[in-house]
């Protein structure tokens, strides 16, 4: 099992005092170097007649990054910010600020009474991942600030990284803070195209002033579009905004901006994403205090872009857990509610190479009517199948409704002593800042019982599974569950899935996909899912002559966490080529959407000798694109190799690259 971090936050002047100072610190369990400058700043001109002149000059600061540059200003007094990517414009200039509870606006007449800036490099282990180490290396810069009409202190800290960028806001002031609204812009160059999608809707590739208008009269309404949103800009910049460490604050929305066609602005949401619950128009926070992160993961092609989004982990507060021994990724199979099911599941699990079982929706009864969820239905014989699996080295996981969930504490003891191993909740509705404590404080109960947790429906990634890595998987997507087209699926990895893990239930040999099984296949290894339901809809009984499946060696070794990741082809809403390492074995996703296409992937990633490349790829067209076979085939193939990847409309290939 992969090592815990420990790390500490650069960048704070220590000392408090005047002019430049310098000092390296050396943590323990990583390797840093921080350089850390602070000097107040004090803005009186010489004379009185430069004083319209010296108002007039922005004041800048930048920080520089790979590429990537953020820059926040001063201009008139107002805050604005923008980012750049080797000199291309990825955010035009646009508004910083935060509205306050009684009325203050912070950003729009400010003066800086003090400026940090410095850069840190760090590495660490994530328990499971894309890989097994993360390189976390920024230059910040940090404004101290003060609002001239009501004297309140703030701040403002960005990040540039090779990766992207960040910035968040810090509310200074000891005591109480009650923020109403938030009001960074994001103003994109001409010609974006972002990809707007709303709970479990289609993504639709729109200019960001025609966010399609949704919500009903007990949730957000307008033009307004769920995180992570992803624009493409010309000549395949990409870039994808997203948020981290959202801690006891609202979730963030986009939304088109009335005479700004090419601006998004910032929207904390108000309701729940379902409208269940009490409306929060503001939210009040202990002070000093830091808003969630604001990510740009920037790639100056579509590829990159998917190798980038550990950007967002980087920026989420370490690892809680002093052990993190028991929490183990892997392949999940959910069961029919009866014993028999239970016990067939665990076999399956067994033969399959599957590490978990899953009762879901039922089990307790009626979820939408049952508000106990101690007791499982006659059907069930729970502690026996509880003690097969044990005995058989295969954990079990349990669907609770969030009706069910009125004392997380109580329940998640009581399947602890079961022997149960991780809890799949459902219809977990985010977006308020209570709603953002409630989900936290339930990762953090489970945590403390050693059990893994899933979240369900409208539940969007903030990197929190880097602080509490039992909170392995959450869904906020639309799921493959409602078979969705090809070009949906190849949106995913440059969209949903840069914000983190998703639970995608992987649906094989399905007459209602529409795709292909090795389109289906591919799923193991282009997108991140460290928990991943496999066989959806099934029952072990399909499966009873392998032979008819010949993807199933695929799916029995194809793991879920993994030591190396390599994007070697993609564009959004078309096709995608993900290669990722476990040991000395890669396995190779690739996926099309409904056109046909063949693409040329060197295999330069592999390693020094001679590889057994077994792949499972399409075979001639049928009718519907369920009914393309998949064929297996196998080639020897070196680092030198190129190979040519086939894939049938709504195909894909999966390939298995082992050392020979």
């Amino acid at each position: 099992m992969r090592s815990t971090e420990d790390r500490e936050e650069p960048a704070r002047d220590r000392a408090g005092t005047r002019g430049a100072l310098s000092r390296r610190w050396v943590l323990k369990g990583s390797a840093v170097t921080v350089a850390l400058a602070a000097a107040e700043t004090v803005a009186q001109p010489a004379h009185a007649a430069d004083e319209t002149a010296a108002a007039s000059r922005p004041l800048c600061a930048t920080a520089r990054m790979g590429g990537n540059s953020i820059t926040m200003s001063v201009v008139n007094g107002a805050l604005r910010w923008s980012v750049d990517h080797r000199g291309r414009t990825v955010v035009d200039t646009s508004v910083l600020g935060l509205e306050l509870g009684d009325g203050t606006v912070l950003g729009n007449d400010v003066t800086v009474t003090r400026n940090q800036h410095g850069t840190a490099r760090t590495t660490w282990n994530p328990v499971y991942g894309r890989n097994a180490t993360v390189t976390d290396h920024y230059q910040e810069q940090r404004w101290t600030l003060r609002d001239s009409a009501s004297g309140v202190r703030f701040g403002v800290q960005i990040r540039a990284y090779r990766t992207g960028v960040a910035l968040r806001y810090l509310l200074l002031d000891e005591g109480t803070a009650t923020v109403s609204d938030e009001l960074t812009t994001f103003a994109f160059p001409d010609d974006t195209t972002v990809y707007s999608a709303r709970d479990e809707d289609a993504y639709v590739p729109v200019p960001p002033g025609s966010i399609p208008v949704t919500g009903t009269s007990s949730t957000d309404n307008g033009p307004l579009t769920d995180l992570p949103l992803t624009a493409t800009l010309t000549d395949g910049l990409i870039a994808c905004v997203c948020e981290s460490a959202r801690l006891d604050f609202p979730r963030l929305m986009l939304r088109s901006t009335d005479g700004q066609p090419g601006t998004l602005s910032a929207f904390l949401m108000e309701h729940t994403a379902r409208g269940t619950g009490p409306v929060e128009p503001t939210s009040t926070v202990t002070t000093p205090f830091a808003t969630p992160w604001r990510a740009l993961v920037i790639g100056s092609t579509h590829a990159e872009l998917v190798d980038n989004a550990e950007l967002i982990l980087n920026l989420a507060p370490p690892n809680a857990l002093a052990d993190t021994s028991w929490i183990k990724p892997g392949k999940v199979f959910r069961c029919e509610l009866s014993t028999a099911a239970g016990l067939a599941g665990v076999d399956f699990a067994v033969a399959r190479g599957l590490q978990y079982i899953e009762y879901d929706a039922g089990w307790y009864g009626p979820e939408f009517t049952t508000t106990d969820a101690t007791r499982p239905i006659a059907a069930i014989d729970l502690p026996s199948v509880i003690s097969y699996a044990t005995g058989k080295g295969i954990g079990v996981f349990l669907y609770v409704n969030r009706l069910a969930l009125t004392d997380a504490d109580s329940l998640f003891g009581l399947y602890k002593s079961w022997g149960v191993q991780g809890i799949k909740l459902g219809f977990i509705n985010d977006g308020t800042q209570t709603m953002t404590d409630q989900i936290t404080d339930w990762a953090k109960t489970a945590a403390r019982y050693r059990l893994l947790i899933d979240m369900h429906d409208d539940v969007r990634p903030f990197g929190y599974e880097r602080t509490y890595p039992n909170w392995i998987s959450l869904e906020g997507v639309r799921g493959n569950e409602q078979f969705p087209t090809a070009t949906h699926n190849v949106t995913l990895p440059f969209a949903r899935n840069i914000g983190g893990p998703m639970d995608y239930t992987i649906c094989y040999g399905q007459s209602r996909d529409k795709t292909t099984n090795a389109h289906q296949m591919a799923m193991a290894a282009v997108y991140y899912q460290p928990l991943n339901f496999l066989f959806w809809y099934d029952k072990p009984s399909k499966y009873t002559n392998p032979a008819n499946w010949p993807g199933l060696p695929w799916f029995n070794s194809v793991p879920t966490s993994w030591d190396e990741s390599r994007t070697l082809a993609g564009s959004i809403g078309e096709f995608v080529a993900v290669a990722r390492r476990s040991g000395d074995t890669w396995y190779l996703g690739a996926m099309t959407d409904e056109t046909s296409r063949t693409l040329s992937v060197p295999l330069s990633f592999l390693g020094g000798g001679t590889y057994t490349a077994t792949v499972y790829a399409d075979g001639t067209p049928g009718a519907a694109p369920y009914q393309t076979p998949v064929v297996v085939s196998s080639q020897s193939v070196t680092s030198e190799s190129t190979l040519s990847i086939a894939m049938a409309p709504a195909g894909g290939q999966a390939v298995v690259l082992k050392p020979s």
